[in-house]
């Protein structure tokens, strides 16, 4: 069963990730990988961060010859446009809903708080290439994983425009916006999965998903509109096609009673604005234990949006390998 550890820490010399439990194999198709890889890269828009990295993945182990060996796969990404002083106030002063005041409390005061330290969005360039890999792996088996941002700012399904019009008003006033994205896996077959805590397919993608930074609420199917219907609005009818059994609303999300039921499995994600924002905020010192004002330096998204999409994307598809792998081992 696929499984991974993030390493790394945004102003150190490199992030990367360590797969274990890939199958031997398995073609590395690179120009896959790097294709998403761009996806997320910053530093390409005027709507996102200015620190320009070309993520460029270097494989260290676990590949051989194109393909995988079955030993971890272990891969680094360095970090080649830092600009530590910009974050020297937030040695003691930290950063109103960021990791920085948790984090220091968890580290005993050992935090590495250049750029956010392991807590940055920037620990996200190894989180897809890990999922682009176990995106491979599920081609192979006919799964597909697609996501698109659903809401931005309070505007629902926004065009290019629209999108681009939320994002740099909020850029102009210094401050940051965030919303939805909706994601959609296809080809799960039906019967993955189970009722209990460590297999329950909902929890298992949740789990994923919420080891993303920003990432502030999960909801499968319906979601919270489920709330508003009738159970004869809610129920998702069955019928049958040819000799498969379908539903002709996907109103559970592709799940029911934790375990998949072969419709597309579905979900939309919250994410929250970035915390990093330019406008004077609230913050206290920890060094004298009084309040204090911050206002943040450095290069921020004013949305991370746009480059959070292929971000969901590799966190299901990382929990689609594990609702398959650990289905199949039920299964046995």
């Amino acid at each position: 069963m696929l499984s991974y550890t993030i390493f790394g820490e945004s102003h150190g010399p490199a992030i990367g990730v360590t797969l274990t439990g890939v199958p031997p194999g398995l073609a590395v198709d690179e120009g896959f990988i790097a294709a998403e890889m761009a996806r997320r890269a910053p530093g390409n828009s005027p709507l996102s961060t200015a620190r320009r990295e070309a993520d460029v993945p270097r494989i260290l182990s676990g590949v051989f010859e194109g393909r995988t060996t079955g030993a971890p796969l272990c891969a680094v990404i360095e970090n080649t446009n830092t600009r530590s002083g910009d974050y020297a106030d937030l040695r003691v002063c930290p950063r109103p809903s960021h990791g920085d005041y948790a984090g220091f409390v968890a580290s005993k005061g050992c935090l590495d708080y250049r750029g956010g330290g392991h807590f940055s969005g920037r620990l996200t360039a190894p989180l897809v290439f890990a999922g682009a890999v176990a995106k491979l792996l599920l081609r192979e088996r006919g799964v597909w994983v697609s996501a698109c941002i659903s809401m931005a700012g309070g505007v629902k399904d926004p065009s290019p425009e629209e999108l681009e019009a939320v994002i740099l008003a909020a850029k102009r006033d210094q401050d940051s916006v965030g919303g939805t994205i909706t994601c959609v896996v296809n080809g799960l077959p039906p019967g993955l999965g189970a009722p209990d805590i460590d297999c329950n397919v909902e929890g298992i993608f949740a789990r994923h998903l919420f080891a993303v930074p920003a990432v502030k609420g999960v909801a499968f199917g319906a979601g919270f509109a489920l709330a508003r219907m009738r159970g004869s609005e809610a129920n998702d009818p069955f019928y049958m096609d040819g000799g498969t059994v379908r539903t002709r609303t996907n109103h559970a999300g592709g799940v029911n009673g934790g375990i998949t039921n072969g419709m597309p499995v579905t979900f939309e994600v919250v994410i929250r604005p970035t915390p990093s924002i330019a406008k004077e905020q609230d913050s206290v010192n920890l060094a004298t234990g009084e309040d204090c004002k911050l206002a943040i330096h450095g290069r921020h998204d004013p949305c991370i949006l746009p480059r959070a999409v292929v971000v969901i994307e590799a966190a299901a598809a990382l929990a689609a390998c594990e609702v398959w792998g650990g289905g199949a081992a039920a299964a046995r």
